[in-house]
């Protein structure tokens, strides 16, 4: 009985990550929100999709693209930045990931400053009727992966129009 108990409290967190996660899938980037919430990018892991999911443990509240094929690299944009030299040099990584959603932009980002020594990541959502921008801070401990070089792992591109924004 007290063995019982033990796994199933071990397979809990397993349980309610795999609601993010098929099984033919792999993450590219996660983190958890200030506001509990889990933001995943996430790739078939034969490359024939990338979907973004929002959510709770109990509820995935969006997904992106709604189709899971091939055409769904194409929906995302992405660019990085990276600056080495340490503080003397302002070195600096910027990673974006966008996309446009129901007439919203969704920002993710992940960098690091080196003269404030700052780490942040997080998503900002534009309304782009009215540009307001909501940002909703991601906490970088349970990051997981990365958003760097994505280009060199994936179908995705480079993408210098994209902008920088964080």
């Amino acid at each position: 009985m007290k063995y019982s108990f033990f796994l199933v409290i071990l397979l809990i967190p397993l349980n309610l990550f795999s609601q993010y996660l098929f099984e033919n899938e792999e993450v590219l980037y996660s983190f958890k929100t200030t506001n509990n919430k889990r933001v995943v990018v996430i790739k078939e892991k034969n490359n024939e999709y990338i979907q973004y999911r929002f959510g709770t443990p109990d509820r995935i509240e969006m997904e992106f693209p709604a189709e899971r094929n091939k055409e769904s690299w194409a929906l995302f944009q992405y660019i990085f930045y990276v600056r080495g030299g340490g503080k003397a040099n302002s070195g600096q990584e910027i990673a974006n990931l966008c996309f446009t959603n129901k007439g919203y932009k969704y920002l993710i980002y992940d960098t690091y400053f080196a003269e404030s020594e700052k780490l942040a990541t997080g998503i900002l959502v534009t309304n782009l009727q009215n540009n307001k921008t909501t940002r909703i801070k991601g906490i970088r401990k349970n990051r997981k992966e990365s958003l760097f070089f994505l280009d060199s792992e994936t179908p995705l591109k480079f993408d210098e129009q994209a902008g920088f924004d964080f």
